[in-house]
């Protein structure tokens, strides 16, 4: 436990996303030391969400028998197009928010200096910090989960672009009249890859007549699918569901080739939960298939790798971004 001092010593994370807020205590090396976890409740509006964030800190805070006070400063990822200077929330569609100012509302419970950026952006600030301990110049973070999120590290810095909105590599669009995505466009990696994409794509098969090993562990309507039942069902030989995962690894792929011609990183690091649980499964066929499309010469060198921070990444992320900011 640490111990209660004066001292503002202690940096706070925070992990917003559509169904669960998760806060992490820091040291200022970066060591966790307590965390907590609550649902967001989205449903409720925006200010009662604020209010569960503030009360998910303080859960954080008691846990390593803190205060308040000892706290530099508290660093959020918010998903959704986020404003880093205003500290808004532009447009969150799986919050349901437009135009919250979360950093000044945030500010006002806690009487502490709060810092936001994109939920992906953060990530990828943990994953260069803390993974890879700052050392790649340039890197890219990319986040398979829900949808598919990404952050850019250049020249050490994380690269926000003109509009504070650079890194949204999920909307690069890899056919153009390809399926529907969440953003209204067409043929998005998203709609090829997120998890969102795979269970549609399994749910309407399945609704076609599809034979599953997913439909005997969960019943015709797959409900409670996720993605950790993927890989039991690739495990208990379901061909159907390999076809699919394999498929999803592949637009990846062809996207992070996209993105090594664009950018030409040292590093491209995949998270999320939907490759923490299909790691074995996807990242050899990624890896393959962006040196496949890659311009040719371009990815010599270059290291794609699955991160290993896993949940932890948003988190740690945050803490990084409130120690940058309160130095």
């Amino acid at each position: 436990m640490a111990e209660a001092n004066g001292k503002a010593d202690h940096l706070i994370g925070v992990d917003l996303g559509g169904t669960k807020i998760l806060a992490g205590v820091f040291t200022t090396s970066l060591k966790c030391v307590g965390r907590s976890k609550m649902s967001t409740k989205a449903d409720r509006g925006s200010e009662a969400v604020v209010e569960r964030i503030a009360r998910c800190v303080q859960d954080a805070v008691d846990e390593c028998d803190l205060s308040l006070k000892q706290i530099r400063g508290i660093g959020i990822g918010s998903p959704g197009a986020v404003d880093s200077d205003s500290g808004k929330v532009l447009f969150a569609g799986n919050l349901g928010w437009k135009d919250v100012s979360l950093k000044k509302e945030l500010e006002k419970e806690l009487d502490l200096p709060v810092f936001l950026h994109n939920d992906c952006n953060v990530c990828t600030l943990g994953v260069h910090e803390v993974e890879l301990e700052g050392k790649p110049k340039n890197m890219i973070g990319v986040f398979l989960g829900t949808g598919i999120g990404g952050g850019l590290i250049i020249d050490g810095k994380l690269y926000s672009g003109f509009n504070r909105t650079a890194g949204e590599v999920g909307h690069m669009v890899l056919e153009a009249n390809g399926p529907k995505c969440t953003c209204g466009g067409r043929g998005c990696w998203e709609a090829f890859s997120s998890r969102t994409a795979l269970f549609r794509q399994i749910q309407d098969a399945v609704h076609d007549g599809q034979k599953t090993v997913l439909t005997e562990m969960l019943g015709e309507d797959l409900k409670d699918l996720r993605s950790g039942d993927l890989r039991k069902a690739i495990k208990q030989g379901d061909k159907f569901v390999e076809h699919i995962v394999e498929e999803a690894a592949k637009y990846s792929g062809i996207a992070i080739a996209n993105l090594i011609n664009i950018i030409n990183p040292e590093v491209i690091v995949i998270g999320g939960g939907l490759m923490d649980a299909l790691e074995s499964e996807m990242l050899s066929v990624v890896v393959k298939t962006a040196r496949e499309h890659a311009f040719p010469g371009t990815d010599k060198g270059i290291k794609i790798v699955a991160s290993q921070l896993g949940d932890d990444a948003g988190i740690t992320g945050g803490a990084v971004l409130a120690r940058r900011e309160t130095k």
